[in-house]
């Protein structure tokens, strides 16, 4: 499934109706959840009945397409299944019970609702709200591609304006010579990671770097909110004007990581990555907002979706001990987190921290798949065979 996203033009008044649409949205989504909380065994179809119902009562709920109606029953149940798995797996802790949204951010069409222009370059939809035709911006080219191959079209309001996502169901997959390489990852705060090479790619920190602007924007914010009383008009512009640098932030992170995870993908046939619960790690308050920027997950959400595209191996392996173990003798050498160099007193193996654990995080992987594992360095007739199984791999 590719997704391809177009910013929108058009008019002021479109762009309001746009606005009620997503509502529209929302009331869908919250009322099927408020039905489910009355009649606990309803199920999916149940819910994509009683939109019809929905459609019956209101008559501006009866503005917004059928198949968005039950788009946005969709939503609806994939909150209550997600609760339910998360029942059933008897996860820790909050298992995500189904709330009712106060904003919705955006409003899901499947086939219907809408219409594309000969050129492509024009949304027209035409639905219950009259929206309209809207110019779309955008480098990407929707003629490779069949009206029928298009399943959804999603009208999403940013920050920095309106945008439309087509939702294509294609199978991408690119064929590319063998790397012969293998590398293992570990994932840091001073580095953003560290290869069982020595190699190290810098953190970038965007949140922190623009943690000064974010603060003196926040501060406008605030001066400017007036409680129990509407809001101004300087007080939605300087909201808008914070709204759009946390959005510059995130595109940021999601550029870095998707132009490094496919850097590490075409340079490497298997990667070998741990597998952190960052969900867990974010708990301690001192390092929480370091974590959150660095975007572990975002990093490894890419990896594994490049690794499918370019069918190069990827693998998660458990996080446990992969610091404190030394890569050459397999012996525990307690560190705490401060200290950054492993010096092993039983073989007198020193190493960088972070190198130390990608060492133990590569053998972890390459002991999974089969291969030759921690005795691998530096023996030429075993990397031979491992290069060899690779290339069988990679036929």
């Amino acid at each position: 499934m590719l997704v391809y996203e177009f910013k929108l033009k058009g008019k002021q008044q479109q762009f309001s109706l746009i606005d009620e649409a997503i509502r529209t949205a929302l009331f869908v989504r919250n009322s099927c959840i408020r039905y489910w909380m009355d009649n606990p065994k309803v199920g999916k179809y149940d819910l994509s009945s009683y939109c019809k119902e929905l459609s019956a009562n209101f008559e501006w709920a009866n503005k917004l397409n059928s198949m968005a109606r039950q788009a946005a029953s969709d939503r609806a149940w994939a909150a209550i299944s997600r609760f339910y798995s998360n029942c059933k797996k008897k996860i820790p802790g909050k298992k995500g019970f189904p709330n009712f949204k106060k904003r919705g951010h955006s409003v899901e069409y499947k086939t219907t609702g809408w219409k594309l222009s000969d050129d492509r370059k024009y949304l027209t939809m035409t639905d219950g709200f009259e929206i309209g035709r809207l110019k779309l911006v955008g480098t990407y080219d929707l003629h490779f591609y069949q009206i029928k191959d298009i399943k959804r079209v999603r009208l999403v309001k940013s920050a920095d304006g309106y945008y439309a996502q087509f939702c294509i169901a294609v199978d991408r997959e690119i064929k590319v010579e063998p790397s012969k390489k293998v590398i293992g990852l570990d994932v840091g705060l001073n580095h953003f990671y560290t290869d069982s090479n020595g190699e190290k790619v810098e953190n970038p920190r965007f949140l922190r770097k623009s943690d000064k602007t974010l603060k003196r924007l926040q501060r406008r914010v605030s001066k400017k909110f007036r409680k129990a009383k509407p809001q101004s008009n300087n007080y939605k512009k300087a909201r808008n004007k914070l709204a759009r640098k946390h959005l510059k932030v995130s595109r940021q992170r999601k550029d870095f990581a998707v132009k490094l995870a496919k850097c590490v993908i075409q340079s490497n046939d298997l990667v070998v990555y741990e597998d952190l619960q960052v969900r867990n790690m974010v708990k301690n308050h001192k390092l929480a907002k370091s974590i959150s920027d660095a975007s572990w997950y975002q990093f490894r959400c890419w990896l594994e979706y490049f690794g499918k595209v370019y069918s190069k191996i990827t693998i998660a392996v458990p996080p446990h001990w992969t610091s404190q173990n030394c890569s050459n003798c397999g012996e525990i050498v307690v560190k705490t987190l401060s200290t950054r160099t492993h010096e092993c007193p039983h073989c007198g193996t020193v190493l960088d921290r972070d190198e130390n654990a990608a060492l133990n995080i590569l053998a972890s992987g390459l002991s999974t798949t089969g291969h030759v594992g921690t005795n691998a360095w530096g023996e030429n007739d075993l990397c031979l065979n491992l290069v060899t199984g690779l290339d069988k791999l990679a036929q």
